[in-house]
């Protein structure tokens, strides 16, 4: 009965901190605003870590949708900061014009375009079932063994990496696929290989989230964090050249741990292959729209990988251009009705003002002071790179079991990261470097279902339980963070990244 308890105990806690976390924002918010600003920290900067810590708190704690957050935060902007004192001119306030230009800054970024082009092609994908033919199509050549049907959707997860950039989506087309496998199956809905196949497709794409710097939203922040502030573009190649190694390695940990962890009830499945070729039959052949959309995105793939090789286009450019494309009449692949409904359009609206709340910590020198405080803490000014790298992977580890999504802690945490390795004294830190692989830690997400949107989306399925997803996700995250140091050591120090 002891964990029956537990968990009564744990739902209680999240259900007050859903119906409490706004109020205990607001207040912890009230009291930072109204102790002495520190030493070396403007008004403005110190009514930025409050609303920092409001964000955090209220993004932790679900307590409020993320679009309604992102609306309160811009207002929290608006104000706090427009009645600040300003720094040059002490005797004027910055005024709360400037307060909510600050607060949307970040919907000027070429990272926004390309987030708000990623969905669109997500929602293309999801218009044609281009996503869902593709799946199939790999799937139907793996076989009906189970370890084989987990290699496919590993598998599955990756390619869909390159052509469906945003990680909900991939899993929301690869869930009904799976589901329908294991009713073709005969299994029942609780057995290992169900909670098995369902954690891959959760996992897997968390893992290639890292691989593909087009596959999440999360890393458009982190590198419009730091073309900002560094002054520093990364392109599609060099992104995918220093993070693809991680993401292999990692799919090959995952199916280790999947067959070791939750072994499934039997080797091999009558009728799988079956089932898998008969739901793509009748998908019927290649559609107009799906040709196009499949021109279109191998063509927008090779765009990317080929940035700044054989072309001077940017990756947001490139993607814009294909958008547009999609959406003229006559030779376009969906109208501007039938995409507007499948957008999500709040997190459009969360990335904006992720973006506009960093460099609003950055432009009021509140992350640089916070960083300083960081760094004392952690005895990290003098530290060696690798265990610079250790001790911030691990506390972005420990840190993103409170956040739901990756998105706020990469807009929350990232500014602050940039001002640390600025800060420290190690001779040889590469800032951009360092700052790309602590982006890799911010995607992992592995342990809670809570941790991130795709985890979710596989979990309202019920073929699995939390403690199921824990007891995979603990041992991928131990092996994530040990790839990270070895890497970190060897590879990437050869790219010159450490």
């Amino acid at each position: 009965m002891a964990a029956p308890a537990k968990l009564e105990i744990q739902s209680v806690e999240q259900s007050f901190l859903k119906r409490f976390g706004l109020i205990i924002g607001a207040l912890i918010l009230l009291g930072i605003v109204l102790i002495p600003t520190p030493e070396g920290l403007p008004i403005a900067g110190h009514r930025m870590l409050a609303i920092l810590v409001f964000s955090v708190i209220i993004w932790m704690t679900d307590t409020i949708s993320y679009p309604a957050s992102a609306a309160v935060i811009m207002a929290l902007m608006a104000f706090l900061v427009g009645i600040s004192p300003n720094e040059s001119d002490p005797k004027t306030i910055i005024g709360t014009a400037q307060g909510l230009r600050m607060a949307l800054d970040g919907f000027s970024n070429t990272a926004l375009a390309l987030v708000g082009g990623a969905l669109f092609i997500a929602a293309a994908m999801m218009q044609t079932g281009l996503d869902k033919r593709i799946a199939l199509f790999v799937l139907s050549k793996i076989g009906a063994k189970t370890n084989r049907v987990l290699i496919g959707v590993i598998l599955v997860g990756f390619i869909l990496s390159f052509f469906v950039p945003s990680t909900t989506a991939r899993v929301s087309c690869m869930v009904p696929i799976v589901m329908g496998i294991i009713g073709a199956f005969g299994v029942e809905h609780k057995s290992k290989f169900a909670g098995m196949m369902m954690i891959a497709v959760a996992q897997a794409d968390s893992i290639w989230n890292v691989g593909i710097k087009t596959a999440a939203a999360q890393n458009m922040i982190a590198l419009g964090f730091i073309e900002k502030q560094l002054g520093i573009y990364i392109s599609w190649l060099d992104w995918f050249i220093a993070a693809v190694p991680f993401s292999i390695f990692m799919s090959v940990a995952l199916y280790y741990v999947l067959m070791k962890m939750m072994p499934p009830e039997t080797d091999e499945i009558a009728g799988g292959k079956e089932a898998v070729a008969k739901a793509l039959t009748e998908l019927g052949p290649m559609k107009s729209n799906e040709k196009k959309l499949m021109i279109l995105s191998v063509i927008l793939l090779g765009l990317w990988a080929t940035e700044k090789i054989l072309h001077p286009f940017d990756t947001s450019s490139t993607t814009i251009a294909a958008i547009a494309i999609m959406l003229l009449p006559g030779i376009g692949i969906m109208t501007w009705k039938e995409a507007q409904s499948k957008i999500p359009w709040g997190t459009l609206l969360l990335f904006g003002v992720g973006i506009s709340l960093g460099s609003a910590l950055l432009s009021t020198k509140a992350a640089t002071w916070l960083a300083k405080i960081i760094v004392t803490i952690f005895g990290l000014q003098t530290m060696p790179i690798l265990m610079i790298l250790a001790v911030l992977s691990a506390f972005l580890i420990i840190i993103h079991l409170g956040f739901a999504s990756a998105t706020a802690l990469a807009a929350a945490m990232i500014p602050i990261i940039i001002s640390i390795l600025q800060g420290v004294k190690t001779p040889g830190v590469n800032v951009v470097g360092m700052t790309m692989i602590l982006q890799y830690v911010v995607s992992f997400g592995f342990i809670l279902p809570v941790n991130a949107p795709q985890n979710m989306v596989a979990y309202g399925t019920e073929t699995f339980e939390v403690k199921d997803f824990i007891k995979t996700g603990i041992p991928l995250t131990v092996i994530a963070y040990l790839l990270i140091m070895i890497l970190g050591a060897t590879y990437w120090k050869w790219l010159g990244l450490v």
